[in-house]
């Protein structure tokens, strides 16, 4: 119990606010006390699901409580340990990385199965991540020989002209969460070494205009900020043996108004297209601390 329940009892102390029950535990008896049968009975499949990974030996981390919470929330506690047979790769420092949730073993399949994926939903889900993860991934695995990461040149409320540099250092604050990602994946030293040969390479979605990517892994990020005209031209440019990742918010749109985002216009044209697959996440697939899907629901209303 020492093991699930985590240090100082911080584990038992989100699993009562998460399910709105009160742990008690001595040794290896627990009692789950509760206001009605059916939180009695969340808390303890939740307990019972992190109880096999502790069997398996694999550690419980606070991130794993969130989602077997999450899940028994959702009533999709029975696929908990699914997601942790999955190891899509290890980090820079040699920890496993997994799914955190359905929407995201979903998504990842998607990306096995079609050369061009969508992925629509909320900041914190997992989006940009598992790009990047499965861009590496096959790169790793010979499947493509170079990444492409980019994303549109649009200020969230701020303006670039006033940024310090050239173009390329204006727009490198806006692909952070890029940089964030393949630096906890393959460590700063080797991004940095690999985009110095031009396996990876980083840019604003103006410098796609006019290319074919060929055996390359591209993923455009913050689409909800294209344009129709930009959308259709970013597309066009996938060429053999590569495959394609768009992924937004499409209740983050940063253009002007009146201006139609070419991520909501592509999800109308494309739906039908069987050889593009769009996978949708909501605030339940949020994977950051609780309080992030608590903001979005708030601002949904």
């Amino acid at each position: 119990m020492a093991l699930i329940f985590g240090t100082q009892d911080k584990h038992l102390i989100l699993l009562e606010q998460q399910l709105a029950v009160e742990i008690n535990y001595r040794g290896e008896m627990v009692q789950i006390l509760a206001d009605d049968d059916a939180a009695l009975k969340r808390a303890r499949k939740a307990i019972q699901a992190l109880q096999v990974l502790v069997v398996r030996g694999i550690p419980v981390h606070t991130s794993d409580v969130i989602i077997a919470a999450k899940m028994v929330m959702n009533d999709d506690i029975e696929n908990f340990t699914a997601l942790y047979e999955v190891e899509l790769t290890k980090d820079a420092v040699g920890k496993p990385i997994r799914l955190k949730n359905m929407v995201q073993k979903i998504y990842v399949d998607s990306l096995k199965h079609h050369d061009v994926v969508f992925g629509i939903g909320p900041a914190g889900t997992g989006k940009t991540f598992l790009a990047v993860v499965m861009a590496v991934q096959a790169l790793r695995n010979g499947q493509v020989k170079r990444i492409i990461l980019t994303r549109p040149a649009v200020e969230a409320g701020e303006n670039l002209g006033f940024l310090p540099g050239d173009l390329q250092e204006k727009v490198d604050p806006y692909l952070r969460p890029v940089y964030d990602a393949l630096y906890h994946i393959l460590g700063k030293t080797a991004t940095e070494r690999m985009m110095e040969r031009g396996i990876i390479e980083i840019a604003p979605l103006a410098y796609m205009r006019g290319r074919t990517l060929d055996d390359a892994f591209v993923i455009l990020d913050e689409a909800q900020n294209t344009t129709t005209m930009q959308m259709k031209m970013f597309l066009t440019r996938l060429g053999f043996n590569s495959k394609m990742i768009v992924n937004g918010d499409s209740t983050q749109i940063d253009l002007p108004n009146r201006i139609k985002s070419g991520l909501i216009d592509a999800s109308e044209k494309l739906s039908g297209l069987t050889s593009i697959d769009f996978v949708y996440f909501t605030a339940k697939d949020v994977v950051r601390h609780p309080v992030v899907a608590e903001i979005i629901k708030a601002y949904e209303v």
